[in-house]
């Protein structure tokens, strides 16, 4: 056998060296860009996040004027024609999906710079957006049921998160029409814990134009609207960039809508390269795809 002049701890430098190269961002012509969420004062950021990390989830109040909520809700009530198709969806609750192949008007919450600096600080670059529903919560509906979102993913509790998720109040939340029910800490449960009846549970009691944040590990719910009004709501969910996200946001929606929507969005739709490779549509950027009219 040939001598060798390297010695085992030079070859595993090498082979370390090596493995790091395939974390390199192969992207030329088309870099990643930015977040939206460094217009946000770090201090500001750093209150939320660590609202987030002790309870599970930190209500944002006030980040949508009463004429943004009134645009949202002109533009997604003519979609509501789909109730629920089992008691998780609720029976007497409206979703809209592929939410932003028939509308604009939500476009300003799966990007804005608060919720996107947050995910920032929780997730690696390029994460991408899991799933954008209107959910419409009609008088008599029952509680849903409690649940974290990234349990969908088969990895064994306690652990980091592997999503997140915002509710948007479109109309106020309120303790009787069916307020997200949290439970304060449960994040840090594991993998054999589920909610029991002398649980602490909160209300996101919040105003019209306001987000309650919550990590996918976080036991959470939709309340029950004890109501005479229906409670309408916006969702968007977040992953991690290496995760399948729930909505199959490709086939969804249409390259003239990924060309409309805003960098941000086209990022958390999959238009981008995950280093080193992830992502790639026949060896290449996905954004190539956008350059030509088909």
């Amino acid at each position: 056998m040939p001598h060798s002049s390297q010695s085992p701890g030079q070859n595993r430098v090498e082979t370390i060296e090596s493995l790091d190269g395939l974390h390199a961002d192969l992207a030329r012509r088309h870099k990643a860009t930015s977040s939206g969420g460094a217009s946000v004062d770090p201090a500001v950021v750093d209150a939320d996040l660590a609202a987030v990390e002790r309870d599970g989830y930190v209500i944002l109040e006030g980040l949508l004027s009463p004429a943004q909520c009134e645009e949202i809700r002109a533009g997604v009530t003519p979609l509501l024609d789909q109730a629920g198709r089992n008691t998780f969806e609720g029976r007497r609750t409206q979703r809209v999906y592929s939410v932003l192949n028939k509308t604009r008007v939500c476009d300003q919450l799966v990007d804005h710079p608060r919720v996107l600096a947050l995910l920032d600080r929780l997730f690696q670059p390029n994460y991408l957006l899991s799933q954008l529903q209107v959910i419409n919560i009609n008088p008599g509906e029952d509680g849903q049921l409690l649940h974290p979102d990234d349990a969908i993913y088969p990895v064994p509790r306690p652990r980091p998160p592997l999503g997140a998720a915002t509710v948007w109040s479109i109309d106020a939340f309120t303790e009787a029409n069916g307020a997200t029910v949290v439970l304060p800490g449960s994040h840090n449960w594991g993998q054999d814990r589920t909610p029991q009846d002398g649980d602490a549970r909160a209300k996101a009691v919040m105003p019209p134009g306001s987000c309650v944040f919550f990590i996918g590990t976080l036991w959470h719910g939709g309340g029950a609207n004890q109501s005479d009004h229906a409670r309408l709501a916006v969702t968007a969910q977040y992953c991690e960039p290496w995760l399948r996200p729930q909505e199959a946001f490709p086939l969804s929606t249409t390259r003239d809508t990924v060309r409309t929507v805003s960098e941000d969005i086209r990022r958390m739709l999959g238009y981008s390269i995950h280093p080193p490779f992830l992502g790639m549509v026949d060896g290449m950027h996905p954004k190539r795809l956008l350059e030509s009219s088909s």
